[in-house]
């Protein structure tokens, strides 16, 4: 199985210098927007494709790295000093010494495939003219753009090395995107020779319907008369569909396209006919639940695909494996992977109902709460620490997750070295509960915050014992059998909504919160 095992990112798009190694199978890509995801998704298919025209399409000015442009042109702008865009991907062993070299950034003897962008030195004059000028001006169109094996053989387009597919949800009614999908599908089933015995067949039965059926409608005419349409832009390629029942795809709904195709392109073909990497934008979009489940299944089951997949979703990064995660953030200059999260905790997200893994793994501060009653009232509480505050602007987000998971949200945090507090009950044993429990997550990033009062079990009974006139006046109307407390122990998250809703400003904050609060906000 042909498969990429790292990339290499010189001044493309956000990254200035960027190392992903990959795994063979499946590699998900998560991070906020902005992040680099799509980033790394087209780096690939750029190189993968050999294509300059796309580079060409794309333009130079949208694929170098901003910072770098502008800081050259803050520069004295010496024409030596001009900056150089590289992307390198890393094969696994091919076999093929076209690919074997050291033509890369790593002086490694291994294979690969190299994108180089940089200034052609016959233009020097004209560059030196463009930098001279009053006007910041940067010579793009003085660049070339070249296609380089590891080995130093220039390749192109038509010299697939991998064959690829990339599927963008958010382009899935564009009608280019789904005539170069449909293009793909058909080289990853048709040999070179099935294809040129298929267009050639294809132009004559053109030439065919021209001498037959336009016949009599020509021989009426003279000087001009009517024929099919057969250059490069209108030949078989460019005219096939794909079909499901007979019905063309592109007249579906863009859910149902988007799962017919990653469907399509994931099915097990035979060992010469199929695509050796798939690269897709955000599957999710446009899918219903129960067919983003029957996708990630089908994901899941793919044996003959290296697939990498830029995503939103916790869905697909718990159910395809969290340990198969590379997390990229505008903050992080090196790549973070999951690779080393226990086993039984990756276990764990995959079978776990709803959970909140992206917004964890992507947050710098977290509070982790036990139940819904703390969550509806974090904010409230956050709100009184300091005239001002809020979770919002100071980009704390809170989690409730439920006592048993606590763990595995701190085996995250220890990896990726989130800022975490843990607000739990002491269940009436602090020391065993809260202290014992907790003593292999003990990181200056993490710290667990509960009242040492162990009659003070619960958050509902802290909130009764430290608002007790407060919850008397809303409460007690009505109670026969109940106490007031028990009432709130029995409807918690009614209770707490009722507390924000009415009686947010008298509210007074239990002390291990207000202990919390003033440590994340450090």
């Amino acid at each position: 199985m042909k498969t990429i095992t790292k990339i290499i990112l010189s001044n493309f798009k956000r990254f200035k210098q960027f190392t992903l190694d990959f795994d063979p199978k499946i590699n998900l890509l998560i991070g906020d927007n902005e992040a680099g995801k799509s980033s790394v998704l087209l780096a690939l298919d750029i190189v993968l494709s050999g294509s300059k025209s796309k580079v060409e399409n794309l333009g130079l000015e949208t694929l170098f790295n901003s910072d770098v442009i502008r800081d050259f042109l803050a520069s004295s702008k010496k024409i030596d000093k001009l900056p150089k865009l590289y992307v390198e991907v890393y094969l696994s062993e091919q076999n093929d010494p076209n690919l074997n070299g050291k033509n890369n950034s790593t002086d490694t003897l291994c294979d690969g495939l190299r994108l180089e962008c940089e200034p052609v030195e016959d233009y020097s004059k004209e560059i030196q003219d463009i930098l001279g000028g009053s006007e910041p001006n940067f010579p793009f169109e003085y660049y070339s753009i070249k296609f380089v094996t590891f080995s130093g053989e220039p390749y192109t387009g038509y010299r697939k090395f991998l064959k690829h597919l990339l599927i963008d949800s958010s382009q899935i009614n564009n009608e280019y995107a789904t005539r170069e999908y449909t293009k793909s599908i058909y080289g990853s089933h048709a040999t070179v020779l099935d294809r040129n015995k298929n267009e050639n067949q294809y132009r004559m039965s053109k030439g065919h319907f021209k001498d037959t059926a336009l016949a009599d409608i020509n021989d009426k005419l003279a000087e001009y008369k009517f024929s099919i349409r057969t250059n490069a832009k209108s030949n078989l390629e460019t005219d096939l569909i794909i079909t499901e029942n007979d019905i063309p795809i592109e007249n579906k709904g863009k859910g149902r396209q988007c799962f017919i195709k990653t469907e399509f392109a994931l099915r097990k073909n035979e060992a010469d006919h199929r695509l050796d990497t798939l690269l897709l934008e955000e599957p999710e979009n446009h899918l219903s639940h129960t067919n983003m489940k029957k996708l990630i299944q089908r994901m899941s089951e793919s044996e003959n695909n290296q697939v990498f997949i830029a995503t939103h979703s916790n869905l697909i990064c718990t159910r395809l494996g969290l340990r198969q995660a590379i997390i990229l953030n505008s903050s992080i200059e090196n790549q973070v992977t999951l690779k080393s999260l226990p086993l039984d905790t990756a276990k764990f997200f995959m079978k776990a109902p709803d959970n909140n893994i992206l917004e964890f793994v992507l947050s710098k501060k977290v509070i982790l709460v036990e139940g819904d009653a703390e969550y509806i009232l974090m904010d409230a509480f956050y709100k009184k620490y300091e005239v001002g505050s809020s979770l919002e602007k100071e980009g704390v987000h809170v989690i409730s997750v439920g006592g048993t998971s606590f763990k595995r949200y701190l085996d995250l945090a220890k990896l990726l070295d989130i800022k975490t507090a843990v607000l739990r009950d002491n269940d009436k044993n602090y020391e065993v509960n809260c202290v014992d429990n907790y003593k292999d997550y003990i990181k200056s990033n993490i710290k667990i915050f509960s009242d040492a009062d162990n009659t003070r079990y619960t958050f509902e009974v802290c909130i009764y014992q430290d608002n007790k006139k407060v919850c008397d006046e809303l409460f007690s109307p009505g109670r026969k059998t109940l106490s007031v407390q028990d009432y709130m122990l029995g409807n918690k998250a009614d209770v707490a909504f009722e507390l924000l809703d009415k009686k947010e400003a008298e509210l007074v904050v239990p002390p291990y919160i207000k202990e919390a609060i003033k440590w994340i906000k450090e």
